[in-house]
């Protein structure tokens, strides 16, 4: 199931996280206490779990 978002925390131009998740929104707000003002940038479309985590283990930019 493609149910997955990958995704970089931008501050600015800046990329200050790289993650994966099932809720942009929710884990946007999340970042706001580490990162005030930081915004999501989705990555790609939807994929499942499994190959979203191989993404974010292998620390991919694309």
């Amino acid at each position: 199931m493609r149910d997955t978002y990958k995704y970089h925390l931008k501050d600015g131009r800046r990329i200050v996280h790289r993650g994966i998740t099932n809720d942009l929104s929710r884990r946007e707000q999340e970042h706001q206490a580490e990162y005030p003002g930081s915004r999501i940038r989705q990555v790609g479309r939807r994929t499942t779990h499994e190959a979203a985590l191989e993404w974010e283990r292998n620390g991919s930019k694309g």
